[in-house]
This record gives structure tokens, C-alpha cells and sequence, in this order.
């Protein structure tokens, strides 16, 4: 199993996996902590650096297990297994919650600038860890809209049961560490993992401003 030192580290050795792609890389990130591990992705790779923003559904009385996740106008995927014992209107309101918190953040993190397109080319989807896979499920159908040639979804760590259920949806998964000891908490992976802030977000994002 290996532990990353941060987000940054992780980064830089993930960005050595995708090279290949440099030449037609856009990078995106799911905010907030994926940002600080796309945007060393996207300067090893000299590579426009957006957002997709995925949004975790708790459990109603779990919040922190996620059971679902939405983006602003995509579909929402489901843990199936748990959508079937979820009350219909509580599920209907979580994912309009989320989806409207998609959408604010959207909006504070660029501030009015154009979101970037991928269409015809290699749309790189990345984030600090994969744990359930959810976010990312939803990450990859809201990057399809965009009519990319191909999407790479990458990470430094995840489990081998996550990506498994991926690969129906991206063309390519690049992950650095699949632990068979997967320790729950993508935290537990890294030495150094504190929670990003709104702020730290938005000036990663204004390094790769024109």
C-alpha cells in the first residue's frame, strides 16, 4: 500500500502516468480536494486546468456514506442497493439540494469565467482518491454532454471494487495505488490531507488564467 506525502505529490506522480496524453489534455477537477491534485496534473502536462463539480448524496442517516451523486444537469447515480430502501420525496429533495450546491459552487469558483470544453478531445477527470466511485460515475456522464474524443478518469488511490464499477463508463482509468487493504477514507492513504478551502480552490484555478 502506499502513502502519498499530499495532494501535491500524488499529483505530480500521477501526471508522469498521463503523459501520453499531453498533447490533448484538458484536465478537470472535482472540487475541493481533487483541485489541488488536477492542477498539478494540468502544469506537468501544460494542459487547460476546469471543473466538474460532483456532488456526494448522503445517507439520510449517514450523511457522510454516500448513496448517490449528482452533478448540475446530469443524472444522478445511485447505489441501487440503497436507493431501494431510500423514501422517494427524501431522495427527489437530496438530489435537488445537491444539484443547486453544484451550481453555487460553480459559480463562486469562476466567477463568471466560460467553463472549458473538451469536445474532441482527451477530457482527463481527476481527483484525490476514489472511494465509493459515485462522484466520479457522475463526473465521467456529465463530461460525455461535452463529446470528448475519450475520458480518462484518474487518481492516486483506489479501490479495485471502484474501479471495477467504472469501466463501463470512461475509456481509460489511471490509478497510481490499488490497495486490497483499502482503508475507507481516502485520508487514511495520504500523511498530509487537509480539507481545501473555497479560497485555496479559487486560487489554484487563477494559476491557470490567461
Amino acid at each position: 500500500m502506499t502513502t502519498f506525502t499530499d495532494r501535491t505529490e500524488a499529483g505530480k506522480l500521477l501526471a508522469a502516468e498521463l503523459n501520453k496524453y499531453r498533447s490533448e489534455a484538458i484536465v478537470f477537477a472535482l472540487p475541493r480536494g481533487g483541485v489541488a491534485t488536477a492542477a498539478e496534473v494540468a502544469l506537468e502536462l501544460d494542459a487547460p486546468l476546469g471543473l466538474i463539480i460532483a456532488r456526494k448524496i448522503g445517507h439520510p442517516f449517514d450523511p457522510e456514506y454516500a448513496v448517490g451523486a449528482v452533478t448540475e444537469t446530469g443524472p444522478t447515480v445511485w447505489n441501487e442497493a440503497e436507493r431501494a430502501s431510500l423514501d422517494d420525496t427524501w431522495a427527489k429533495q437530496a438530489e435537488a439540494q445537491e444539484r443547486a450546491e453544484s451550481k453555487r459552487q460553480r459559480e463562486l469558483y469562476l466567477r463568471g469565467r466560460k467553463a472549458i470544453s473538451a469536445k474532441g478531445k482527451t477530457a482527463i477527470i481527476v481527483d484525490d482518491g476514489i472511494a465509493t466511485s459515485l462522484t466520479m460515475r457522475a463526473a465521467v456522464q456529465e463530461a460525455k454532454k461535452q463529446n470528448p474524443k475519450q475520458i480518462v478518469v484518474a487518481a492516486p488511490v483506489a479501490p479495485q471494487e471502484s474501479l471495477n464499477a467504472l469501466t463501463e463508463d470512461a475509456d481509460k482509468i489511471v490509478v497510481l495505488d490499488k490497495p486490497e487493504d483499502f482503508l475507507g477514507a481516502i485520508a487514511a492513504h495520504y500523511e498530509d490531507f487537509p480539507q481545501l478551502t473555497d479560497d485555496e480552490v479559487i486560487d489554484l484555478l487563477e494559476r491557470f488564467e490567461a
